[in-house]
């Protein structure tokens, strides 16, 4: 019986990981983008625009290279 747990344990534990790894990869690149649309703004005087770009830019790239690594299974 303790070992069906473990085994529970282990998987919830690998799941966890294993998101916690997407979100944070997620975050970092869609702030890399955000970081870039800002210094555009503060070069160019764009106002908000850059980091408007970066919002739309970095969201749908970082949705794509997830779900190329997830589909080649890199992530696991």
């Amino acid at each position: 019986m303790d070992k069906d747990r473990d085994d529970g344990l282990r998987q919830a534990l690998k799941a966890f990981s294993m998101l916690g790894g997407v979100g944070i990869y997620f975050v970092v690149f869609v702030g890399i983008c955000v970081f870039l649309g800002y210094e555009a703004d503060t070069a160019f005087g764009l106002g908000h625009a850059g980091r408007l770009v970066g919002i739309l830019v970095g969201f749908p790239g970082a949705m794509y290279t997830l779900y190329r690594q997830l589909k080649r299974g890199g992530l696991v």
